[in-house]
């Protein structure tokens, strides 16, 4: 190898190849899989050597742990062309297990040079993880099967014993292995176009463009981090536990030249049955989003940030505790790390968002038509907090989930006995601000045959710390949700996170609004009067929180 730079212009193509591999990969996955989570929620990411643009932001750091967990275990001569891998394990990358990775190694002449990897939600692993059933488990055994870096093909031989057992021991069996084998596919695919790409150039010449992209990340992220003032900054938050203790949420951001420190040591330590999980994906996510936040994503993004997590914190609990419910915290901490650097950086730093992965919506069940079993699932989105000069977006999934989005009713109602009676966005849920809090939404859904109801709390926690302002604004209003087995019978808050329901049960669910920012007396009075028109604000909110009188109100 010669230290020797790669011309600008082979530089480029070189640069802007590797995010395409990833963003075909994308399309791939997409087009062939067979659940809603993947083709409709987007639920997944792909990476060769960079993540696929819009993939899911928390998977980011438990990529390349799996890797490396991986040669670890076989060596680097242990892979030959052809092999495929399958691994959801909780002690390498500390998820639930629905998060699905299939990878495989990409060979040149002969030589492992990298690895495709593709992480996906599976609807069923078993257990009870169907949909996002898990939070009732208290092992990750209970949660479902687990997968440790386990070859499910060799040198291009399928284990069918291995693929027979996964599908006699998963609700959804076609489903799984279909999205299983549209992993594989994305994967080929990103062998084929890295080998493509090295027969054109050398390997000599992408490797060397590969260092300097990596640097050149690593040079952006140190530029933006030596403008923020030298200085210990910190921030803390709670989470709520249903009739437990809660959990402590604490961020200490640290600034030295162009080197960032994320501390959190300060939170909660792990738990059984608990909010744990096994990621430096909250501290990623932040340093990205306040660094090169439309920058392809590779490693050379986080070479300047140091992440100080230690074992036994909730952040980073040891197998096997339970971490069924591992992203519950990050959407959160997140947010006090943004907001611990608001005062250093007051133009940048929004107030806090909904602080959840937003509302789970999944029921299943036996459809009394085909006779086939069915899962319908959708993630519905919060607000965003207010900021400097604008107010915060209405119903956005979390900065944990890139372009996750909320299932088209249409696909819901297709694909499943259930009927949406109303999507809307949730007036007054926006924290009140001179630049408002972005709305929540309130999803109702009726069931039209007997199944099984997810109605996980999408509060995430966030009671008794609703999503908060910044400079002088107001919280935004905390999720919930509602249940009725029959339309006789009034709305009850649900006691588990589960429930059987007969033909006519209605669920709705609340997601939370955004904070707001700044004086909501001194937000606009023109805009005050278009939120009440729009029904974005209640005229009696827009005179308790904004100050409108009878004379400024607009007419009916």
């Amino acid at each position: 190898m010669t230290s020797a730079a790669v011309d600008p212009v082979t530089l480029e193509v070189i640069r802007n190849a590797l995010p395409a591999i990833s963003n075909e990969m994308s399309v791939d996955l997409q087009r062939t899989s067979y659940n809603m989570m993947i083709y409709e929620v987007q639920d997944y990411c792909t990476a060769l050597l960079s993540q696929n643009i819009g993939g899911v932001s928390h998977f980011v750091a438990d990529l390349g742990v799996v890797i490396k967990a991986g040669v670890e275990r076989y060596g680097l001569g242990g892979f030959d062309p052809g092999d495929v891998l399958i691994h959801n394990h909780q002690a390498t990358a500390g998820q639930h297990l629905n998060n699905v990775v299939i990878y495989t190694p990409a060979f040149f002449d002969g030589e492992l040079v990298a690895f495709a990897v593709v992480r996906a939600h599976w609807v069923d692993v078993g257990g009870l993880s169907t949909g996002f059933g898990a939070a009732n488990a208290y092992d990750p055994w209970s949660e479902g099967l687990q997968f440790d870096n386990i070859k499910l093909f060799e040198k291009g031989a399928p284990d069918e014993k291995l693929l027979r057992f996964i599908r006699d021991n998963i609700r959804f069996p076609d489903a799984s292995m279909g999205d299983l084998r549209s992993q594989l596919a994305a994967c080929r695919l990103g062998e084929r176009r890295l080998a493509e790409l090295l027969r054109r150039y050398g390997r000599h010449t992408v490797t060397r463009a590969i260092r300097m992209i990596f640097s050149e990340s690593e040079r952006r992220c140190r530029a933006v981090v030596q403008e923020i003032p030298d200085g210990s900054y910190e921030a803390s938050a709670y989470l709520d536990a249903e009739g437990q203790v809660g959990y402590d949420i604490k961020a200490r951001v640290v600034i030295h030249g162009s080197d960032m420190e994320i501390d959190l040591s300060g939170c909660s330590g792990e738990r059984e049955s608990g909010m744990n999980s096994r990621t430096y994906a909250a501290a990623y996510i932040a340093y990205k989003a306040l660094t090169a936040p439309l920058e392809p994503l590779n490693e050379g993004s986080f070479r300047a940030l140091k992440v100080t997590i230690p074992e036994g914190n909730m952040m980073m609990a040891r197998y096997p505790m339970v971490m069924a419910r591992w992203s519950v915290p990050l959407p959160t901490v997140i947010d006090t790390i943004c907001r611990a650097l608001s005062d250093a950086l007051p133009e940048q730093i929004a107030a806090a968002h909904s602080g959840s992965l937003g509302a789970a919506v999944a029921f299943s069940g036996l459809d009394p038509v085909s006779r086939k079993p069915f899962i319908a699932m959708s993630l519905e989105a919060g607000g965003w907090g207010g900021r400097v000069g604008a107010d915060g977006q209405d119903a956005s999934m979390s900065m944990c989930q890139g372009d996750v989005r909320n299932a088209p009713i249409e696909s819901l109602e297709l694909k499943a006995p259930v009927l949406v009676l109303e999507r809307a966005l949730r007036a007054d849920s926006g924290g009140p601000g001179q630049f408002r809090g972005g709305l929540g939404v309130q999803t109702w859904l009726r069931s039209l045959c007997p199944g099984r109801w997810h109605v996980s709390n999408p509060a995430a926690g966030r009671i008794s710390c609703p999503p908060w302002g910044l400079k002088g604004g107001k919280s935004g209003q905390t999720a919930g949700i509602l249940v009725r087995e029959r339309a006789s019978e009034p709305f009850r808050v649900p006691q588990d996170a589960d429930f059987i329901a007969e033909t006519g049960a209605e669920v709705i669910y609340r997601t939370a609004g955004g904070g707001g920012w700044g004086n909501p007396l001194n937000r606009d009075r023109v805009r005050v009067c278009e939120d009440v028109t729009e029904g974005y604000v209640s005229a009696a909110a827009a005179r308790s929180d904004y100050g409108l009188t009878e004379a400024q109100a607009p007419s009916p």
